[in-house]
C-alpha cells in the first residue's frame, strides 16, 4: 500500500474514522499522489494503491467511502477488481482510465460501477462525481444500520408475536386473529401491545413499513378460520424468521 498522506498507518486509520475515504488504484505512482492531494484538499481521506491485491489485503475502514480504480493493473484488471468487492455495496466504484473500450465499459456499468470516466478528467468532474459516490455510500451505510436496528428489535419477538405481527400486518382484526389461533381477543390485544412496544412502532402503519423493510410481510387473506389460510399465514412467518430475515441479530425467542 502507498498512502498518500505522509503519516502512520495508526495516524491515517483514524483520521479515516472521522473522513470520508476515497480509495485509489491505480499502478502509476504519479497518478496515485496527483489524484491523492486532489482527495486530500477536498477535505476528504485518501488511501492510495498500486495493485488490486494491495487494496485487497488491506483492512477495511469503517465510515463512507468510494473505490476509484484505473481499468489497467499490475496485478489483475479493474474489472475483477470491482468483482472482488461487490459485497462491498456501501462502497461505490468509479473507473478512470484511458482504455475506452465500449464493451469493456458496458460491462463496468451492468456490474454496478458508480461511473465510468476517460482520462484525463477535469479536476470540477472528478469531484463531483466522487462527492455523489461518498453522498449515495452514507446513505446506504445508514440504511442498512437502520435496517439492523430493526432486525434487531424482531428478534425480541417470541414466536408467537411474530405470528401475531404478521397476521396484523396483513389485514387481520384483532378478532380474526384470535380465532384463528384459538385465543382470546384479550390475549391477541397484549400480544399485539408487546409487539408495537418491542418494535418501537408508534401505529399500525409504521409496523407495516417495517415489515415490509424486513421482507416477512404475508401474503394471505382472512376467510374466517380457514386452517388453510391461517396455515399459509403462520408459516410465512416462520418462514422468514428460518430463512434469517433477522440477520445478524442473536435469535428468536422461543415462545
Amino acid at each position: 500500500m502507498t498512502p498518500v498522506v505522509g503519516k502512520s498507518a495508526s495516524v491515517t486509520e483514524r483520521a479515516a474514522q472521522r473522513q470520508p475515504l476515497v480509495f485509489i488504484v491505480d499502478g502509476d505512482l504519479l497518478v496515485r499522489a496527483t489524484l491523492g492531494s486532489l482527495v486530500r484538499l477536498q477535505g476528504w481521506q485518501p488511501l492510495a494503491f498500486g495493485s488490486a491485491s494491495e487494496f485487497l489485503d488491506a483492512p477495511r475502514v469503517a465510515g463512507p467511502s468510494c473505490l476509484l480504480l484505473d481499468f489497467v493493473l499490475p496485478d489483475i484488471s479493474g474489472l475483477d477488481l470491482q468483482q472482488c468487492v461487490r459485497d462491498r455495496r456501501d462502497m461505490p466504484v468509479i473507473f478512470a482510465t484511458r482504455h475506452t473500450d465500449v464493451q469493456v465499459t458496458v460491462q463496468a456499468l451492468k456490474a454496478g460501477a458508480f461511473e465510468y470516466l476517460i482520462k484525463p478528467v477535469q479536476d470540477t468532474h472528478l469531484l463531483t462525481v466522487l462527492g455523489a459516490a461518498l453522498t449515495r455510500s452514507k446513505a446506504t451505510q445508514q440504511q442498512d444500520s437502520a435496517l439492523r436496528q430493526l432486525e434487531e428489535r424482531c428478534a425480541l419477538l417470541t414466536n408467537r408475536e411474530l405470528e401475531i405481527m404478521c397476521l396484523v400486518v396483513s389485514g387481520w382484526l384483532n378478532k380474526q386473529v384470535g380465532s384463528a389461533l384459538s385465543i382470546s381477543e384479550g390475549t391477541v390485544k397484549a400480544h399485539r401491545a408487546s409487539v408495537m412496544r418491542k418494535m418501537k412502532a408508534s401505529s399500525l402503519a409504521e409496523l407495516v413499513r417495517m415489515a415490509g423493510r424486513l421482507s416477512m410481510t404475508p401474503h394471505a387473506r382472512y376467510d374466517g378460520a380457514s386452517g388453510h389460510a391461517l396455515e399459509r399465514t403462520v408459516n410465512s412467518a416462520r418462514w422468514g424468521r428460518d430463512s434469517n430475515v433477522v440477520r445478524g441479530a442473536r435469535g428468536a425467542n422461543p415462545t
